[in-house]
Formats: C-alpha cells, structure tokens, sequence
C-alpha cells in the first residue's frame, strides 16, 4: 500500500472491498483529498492504473447523511446512459460497515469550476465564455428532459403539491431560527413576507414533474478545459422528483448581472463580458425544451426566497456563536441581496 489518506479513510479496507468488487487491483497510491462545494469528503487516488474519487460523507456525519450519498449512487446511476454530463459512477457500498459511512466510487472528471477562476483560454475568449452560459442551460434542459419512470425514478420524491408546499416549507424554516438567541428576526430580512405572499397568489397551476438538481448555479458545474461546454454536473445531494423549471430559476437567481458586482452578490466570475444575459438564458431554455417560459419570473423569485432563508440560517447560528460571525455577516448581506432581485423578478 503506498500513498498516505486521512484518518477517516482506511485504505486496507478500502483494497479489501474493492478486490470484492473485482476493480482494479494493486497498491492504492497517489491519494488526495480535492476540494469540493460541499462539507461531503472528496479523496482521488490511483489503482491499478486507473483513477478513481471517492465521496463520502464529513467526518461527523449529519443524521441523514448516509441516506443522502444513497440518494447520490441511485441518480447517478439513473443519469448513466443519458444526455446529461455527470461524474460516472464505478461502484458504490450502501452499507456502512467498511469505512464507517456509505460511500462510492466515481470517475475523474477533467474539467474546471468557473468560480475558482477560468483557464487563460476562456480568460480570454469572450465566445467561449458565452457558450459556457449556453451550455449550464443545456444542461439543465437534458435533466429536465429525462422521464422519471424510464430511469427507475417514480419515488425518489414527492412529486405531487410539490410547488403548492414550497412557501410554507420555507416559511417555517426561517421562522426555526428563533431557536437562536440573538437572531433579531425575519424582520431582519426585508420584503420576505411580501415575496412569500406575491408567491402564494401567482403560483402556476400546473408544471410537468421531471428530474431536479436542486441546487444548480456555477458553481456545482464543471466546464471542459478545451472547450466552452459542460464536462459534469456535480454535487448531486438535493436532487429529487419535482418542477425542474425550478432549476432555471435557481440559475437566473445566482447569475452574476453584466452591472459591477453589487455587495452580495454570489458567485462572482471574471471577466464576465460574453456570458449570456439572464433573458438569454430563459429563451435558450425554452428553444431547447420547447417549453412555454411565461411563468419563469414565479421560479427566479422562488428560488431567490428559497435560497435567502437557506443563508440566513448560518446568519442565526453565527448570531448565537455558533457559526464564524463574518461568514454570517456574508451570507446575511447575499440573503439580502436574494430578496431584493426577487423584487425586481415579480410584477
């Protein structure tokens, strides 16, 4: 065995496991943790000649965190086969009794995350830079295209009331802040009983449920490094059955605007000139999809609400000294921001 791991991978149990699932074989070498968007533990290695990453879950495991790298294994294996860019699994171990946690294995992926800065191609080329806005959205546009029933995915979520549940969903969550001591309150957050009730009055009556992210921006996206287009989509942990215009919507939210960048702003990319605008964005969605994009400016704000009460969650915590107090201070300024381009979306 050469290489070295961190304390929560045992590399002999790891092997032992592997020749059970009769990969590649040999020492394991070449180990190292990568960086990810997530607190989930990401270790590449190689076996064997062949490259391999393992994600599992943090070294202090959340309550659901096993169920959710099972969910993980179960849409990447649903994805394989389809139009959609996505880390490709190799194997997976539902149980928890090699490492300690369910984990998989996946193949590399070749490619960059725009938001830890671009390559000096696309740093200089503003029609790779709009293709890379085109491509996200055909990306999206291909999971949402997928049918749930073909891929074995009926129950992976509820499906059913799933927009009639979202404001209420979130509603209470902000309100489980109180728990905070020092959080001074929703009022904290200006506009989100408005948005909350424009929500309520203009929800669509109908969607077509399909395959979700639920967490699509730059950031959970990796580009190719010879071209503009997608090399996988990543962080697969909130992916379920539900309306995947959501997905857009959460993309439009998160695009940086052509404007300088305004205090909370969040995934900053530079230099932006030929990304496409949001309004490019929507109407490629709806050339590839062929859908009707009239309701979308429902899904922007959904999404900006949505997403302004996840980060305020980390404001409260740093309020009662359980989170770092600049972070908080951040993600309270980026909540703000959320709710007021959720303004700007509704009519």
């Amino acid at each position: 065995m050469t290489g070295s791991a961190p304390e929560f991978v045992d590399l002999t149990r790891l092997a032992a496991w592997m020749d059970n699932q009769r990969l590649e074989t040999g020492p394991i070498s070449g180990v190292t943790e990568l960086s990810g968007g997530t607190q989930n533990i990401l270790l590449k290695f190689q076996r064997g000649g062949r490259d391999f990453v393992l994600r599992r879950p943090p070294i202090h495991p959340r309550p659901n965190s096993n169920d959710t790298m099972r969910r993980e294994v179960r849409i990447l294996a649903a994805l394989s086969g389809t139009p959609v860019p996505h880390p490709h699994l190799i194997a997976a171990c539902l149980t928890e009794d090699v490492l300690g946690t369910a984990f998989y294995l996946m193949e590399v992926v070749h490619g960059f995350n725009a938001k830890q800065g671009l390559p000096e191609r696309h740093a200089k080329d503003p029609a790779l830079r709009r293709r890379m806005g085109f491509a996200i959205v055909e990306g999206a546009a291909a999971l949402a295209q997928l049918d749930p029933v073909t891929r074995g995915l009926t129950d992976f979520g509820r499906s059913s009331g799933f927009l009639d549940r979202q404001v209420a969903r979130w509603r209470g969550q902000l309100e489980g802040y109180r728990e905070h001591s020092g959080w001074p309150g929703p009022a904290g957050l200006p506009y989100v009983e408005r948005i909350g009730l424009w929500l309520d009055d203009h929800r669509p009556e109908s969607y077509r449920p399909g395959v979700m992210h639920g967490d699509y921006h730059l950031a959970n996206v990796l580009f190719r490094m010879d071209s503009g287009e997608l090399a996988a989509i990543v962080d697969w942990e909130l992916a379920t059955i539900g309306d995947p215009l959501l997905d857009l919507g959460w993309l439009v939210a998160t695009w940086p605007d052509n404007d300088p960048p305004q205090p909370g702003q969040l995934f900053l990319v530079g230099p932006w000139d030929g990304f496409p605008t949001t309004g490019e964005l929507i109407a490629h969605y709806g050339t590839y999809t062929g859908q009707d994009m009239s309701a979308i400016p429902w899904y922007v704000v959904l999404a900006c609400f949505k997403l302004a009460i996840v980060l305020e969650g980390t404001h409260a915590r740093a309020c009662a000294r359980l989170a770092e107090p600049r972070v908080g201070d951040e993600l309270h300024a980026s909540a703000v921001y959320l709710l007021e381009r959720a303004l700007s979306w509704m009519s």
